[in-house]
C-alpha cells in the first residue's frame, strides 16, 4: 500500500468521508469537545431534538440561531483539496458529509452527500416553501401562511433521508479509494458505510486521535490540515 498522496493518484473512484474535524479549521466547533457546542448547556440534545422542535419551536429556534450558524466560516485547505481532486482528469470524486455547514459545496466541491443535511436549506412545515437562511434567521415563522420554518438538517428522533443514505452507499460500493477524515467514525450508521466498500478498496483516515477501525486500513494520525497542504 502506498502513501495517501500515491492512491488519490493512482485511484479513479474516490470517497472523502468527512466529520467535524474538517470544519473545525474553519471556525466552526464540534459538538462534544470541550470547547464544542454542547459544552455549558442544558441538554442539548434536547434543544436539536424533533419533540423540541415540535413542542417548544421557540426554544428550538432561538438554540439554532443563536448557536449553529457560523455566516463568516470559509472552506479551509481541507474542504479546498477535496474539491480540488474532484477537478483532476479521470477522477470520480464522492464527499459523504456529516456536517450540515455547506462548505463543501462552497469550495466547489460537485458531488456532495450531506448526510445530516443542510442549515442552509430551509423549509416551510405548513407550506413547503424553500427559502432562504437569511429568511430563516430573521424569523422562523412564515408570514405567507404563518407556518413553522425549519433548517433542513436531520434532528435527534428523525431518520436519516432516503437518498442521502442511498448515494452514499452507491459511491462506497464502487470506491477504489476511501479516505476518513476529521471524524471519531464512532456515529452510527455513518460509520457502517465502510461496511458496503469493495474487497479490493484502499481505506485512509486521517485524523488527529487514533481510529480503531474493524477493518483493514492506514491511520495517519497528524492534524487534517497539514496533510491535505501537502497533497
Amino acid at each position: 500500500m502506498g502513501t495517501l498522496a500515491e492512491s488519490l493518484v493512482s485511484s479513479e473512484r474516490i470517497v472523502f468521508l468527512t466529520g467535524a474535524g474538517v470544519s473545525a479549521s474553519s471556525g466552526i466547533p464540534d459538538y462534544r469537545s470541550k470547547n464544542g457546542l454542547y459544552m455549558g448547556k442544558e441538554n442539548p440534545e434536547y434543544l436539536l431534538s424533533a419533540t423540541c422542535l415540535q413542542n417548544e419551536p421557540d426554544k428550538f429556534y432561538a438554540f439554532v440561531r443563536d448557536n449553529m450558524y457560523y455566516p463568516n466560516a470559509e472552506p479551509n485547505v481541507i474542504h479546498k483539496k477535496m474539491a480540488e481532486i474532484e477537478r483532476r482528469a479521470g477522477k470520480k470524486v464522492t464527499v459523504v458529509t456529516q456536517n450540515i455547514d455547506g462548505l463543501h459545496a462552497k469550495a466547489g466541491s460537485r458531488n456532495v452527500v450531506e448526510f445530516h443535511g443542510s442549515l442552509y436549506r430551509c423549509t416551510c412545515q405548513r407550506c413547503g416553501m424553500m427559502l432562504h437562511v437569511e429568511r430563516y434567521l430573521e424569523s422562523d415563522k412564515h408570514e405567507d401562511c404563518g407556518g413553522t420554518i425549519r433548517p433542513d438538517v436531520v434532528l435527534y428522533e428523525e431518520n436519516l433521508p432516503e437518498d442521502a443514505i442511498n448515494r452514499a452507499l452507491e459511491a462506497i460500493t464502487k470506491a477504489d479509494l476511501i479516505v476518513i477524515v476529521g471524524t471519531s467514525f464512532k456515529v452510527s450508521p455513518f460509520c457502517n458505510l465502510t461496511d458496503y466498500r469493495k474487497a479490493e478498496s484502499v481505506v485512509f483516515a486521517v485524523n488527529q486521535e487514533l481510529l480503531r477501525l474493524p477493518l483493514k486500513y492506514t491511520m495517519i494520525q497528524d492534524n487534517a490540515i497539514s496533510i491535505f497542504k501537502e497533497l
